[in-house]
């Protein structure tokens, strides 16, 4: 049986979403592993969270070996428990979609889909081995509609939403969750450059990683009687998941189109 506190492994850590979610974890008292393609970002965060409350390390989440070096090493610093997953590396690229290049597509089902998929498998032999441990995926409020200038990404996380329910359904049998998170925009490096996006400049940027990391704390750390698999932060998400969930897809598309002017 794994001891000793409760550990978090985090992918793109070294900003932005990842960062914030780190430093929460950390300060309540968990162990933390922040794992990221940028390895010296990810150590500087580390090195502000407190000797022994953290490990850091360089890791491309498209690459399987990248996955096994890092959960390895994780594994030997954390008391070999793995008791939350949070895949949360992701690019994004936007624009009229003909003009973003085929390189920068890819590169978003490469990170967004491939990682998730690729940290998941390898991570599952810990996972199996640290009873109650749940795997966390950021998605998106791109994944309760598809947005225009955005529609790759928005498929990814799509994918990332159809994934956590199948898979949830699935390992839920052997102990293990499978939750994903739904904010609208964040104000984060990668929203920089949004001001062309129909839809960020009508509903704003309003959230800050905080925000985000706060439904990331609740998720991994409420149990309920009643299994929530999508969780949304924000009013914006929230408003948007429900609406199209009661309205008929015909008013839905109206909603987001109009939104999207």
């Amino acid at each position: 049986m794994p001891g000793g506190r409760p550990t978090i492994f985090v992918t793109g850590a070294a900003s932005g979403i990842g960062r914030a979610c780190a430093e929460l974890f950390a300060r309540r008292g968990w162990f933390v592993g922040l794992y990221d393609i940028n390895a010296d970002g990810a150590a500087t965060v580390a090195a502000t969270l407190g000797e022994g409350n953290a490990v850091s390390g360089e890791l491309d989440v498209s690459d399987p070996e990248a996955w096994q070096r890092a959960l390895a090493a994780f594994w030997a610093e954390s008391g070999q428990r793995l008791d939350v997953l949070l895949n949360n590396a992701g690019i994004l690229s936007s624009g009229q979609f003909e003009e973003v290049p085929m390189a920068r597509h890819y590169a978003m089902l490469d990170v967004n889909v491939r990682g998730m998929i690729t940290g998941c498998h390898c991570s599952f032999r810990y996972l199996q081995r640290t009873p109650g441990s749940h795997v966390i995926n950021i998605a998106s409020a791109t994944a309760i509609y598809g947005q225009p200038e955005l529609a790759t990404y928005s498929g990814t996380k799509f994918a990332v939403r159809g994934f956590t329910e199948g898979l949830d359904l699935e390992w839920s049998k052997l102990g293990i969750r499978v939750s994903d998170i739904w904010p609208s925009f964040v104000k984060t490096a990668m929203a920089d450059g949004f001001d062309h996006i129909p839809s960020a400049k009508s509903l704003g940027i309003r959230l800050m990683p905080a925000d985000v990391a706060s439904t990331v704390w609740t998720c991994a750390t409420t149990r309920k009687l009643i299994h929530k698999t999508h969780w949304t932060v924000g009013l914006q998400a929230g408003l948007l998941s429900l609406a199209t969930r009661l309205a008929p897809p015909a008013v839905s598309r109206w909603v987001v189109q109009h939104i999207a002017l």
